[in-house]
C-alpha cells in the first residue's frame, strides 16, 4: 500500500519557487512527453495545457508540430512570468497564448479544444477529479485527453531512492520540492477510480515509467 498523500501547495506562487522549478532540466521528460503525445495520431490543432508552470512543454510541441496553437494556463503569476521569457527566446510568441486562470475553475467554452494536456500538474490539485472533469468538459467530441503526473511511491524509502536518482545533482531545496511532488501524487488505482468515475475506462490509465502515470484517451463523439 502506498504511503499517505499528503498535499503540497497548490499554486507555486513565489519567484523564487518559480525559478528553482524552471532551472531543473526537465528536457528529457518533456521530450518524452511530447514524442507519446505525438505517437496518438491526428492531433487538431487548437492545444490547452493545464498547469504549464513555465511552458516548457508548449514549446517543445511548437519546435515539433508546425499547425499547434496552444493555450497555457497556469495560475501563478510568478511561473507565467518565466514562461514568457521563456516563449520569447524560444521565438513562440504567436503560437503560445499565456492564460493566467485556475485550471479548476476554467473560463473556456465547453468543448473547444482538439487536445487537452497536463504534464506533473495534477498533484497540485486537493481534489483531482475536479480538475479532470473540467479537463473533459473543454474537451472537443474526439478530442485527445493526454494527463501524466507522477505516481506516489509506497515508502519512504522509495521516495528518497527516486530523490536521488532524478534529483540527485539539484540543490537541497529543489530535491525538497521534488520529495513533496512524490508524496502529494496519486497511485495508479487512484487515477483509474477517477477517470471511472468521469465515464472512462480504468485501463485508458497506465504506469509508463518507474515514476509516472498518463491518461491517455478519447473523449466520445
Amino acid at each position: 500500500m502506498a504511503i499517505e498523500r499528503i498535499l503540497e501547495k497548490e499554486v507555486m506562487s513565489g519567484r523564487d519557487e518559480a525559478s528553482d522549478y524552471d532551472s531543473m532540466d526537465h528536457s528529457e521528460v518533456n521530450r518524452i512527453f511530447v514524442d507519446d503525445l505525438l505517437s496518438q495520431g491526428e492531433l487538431g490543432t487548437d492545444i490547452v495545457d493545464l498547469g504549464t508552470g513555465t511552458a516548457r512543454i508548449p514549446i517543445e510541441l511548437c519546435r515539433r508540430f508546425e499547425a499547434c496553437r496552444i493555450m497555457a494556463v497556469d495560475a501563478s503569476i510568478a511561473m507565467l512570468e518565466l514562461a514568457r521569457l521563456n516563449i520569447e527566446i524560444a521565438g513562440q510568441i504567436q503560437r503560445i497564448q499565456l492564460d493566467q486562470t485556475d485550471w479548476k475553475k476554467l473560463h473556456h467554452a465547453d468543448a473547444y479544444f482538439d487536445v487537452v494536456l497536463s504534464n506533473g500538474a495534477l498533484h497540485h490539485l486537493p481534489d483531482p477529479l475536479v480538475g479532470l472533469r473540467e479537463a473533459v468538459r473543454v474537451a472537443r467530441p474526439d478530442a485527445l485527453l493526454f494527463h501524466r503526473d507522477l505516481l506516489r511511491p509506497e515508502t519512504d524509502e522509495e521516495i528518497e531512492n527516486l530523490v536521488q536518482q532524478y534529483a540527485g545533482e539539484c540543490d537541497e531545496r529543489q530535491k525538497a520540492s521534488f520529495r513533496d511532488s512524490l508524496r502529494a501524487s496519486l497511485t495508479l488505482a487512484e487515477v483509474r477510480d477517477l477517470v471511472s468515475a468521469l465515464g472512462f475506462a480504468p485501463d485508458t490509465v497506465q504506469q509508463t515509467s518507474d515514476r509516472h502515470w498518463t491518461w491517455c484517451a478519447r473523449k466520445p463523439r
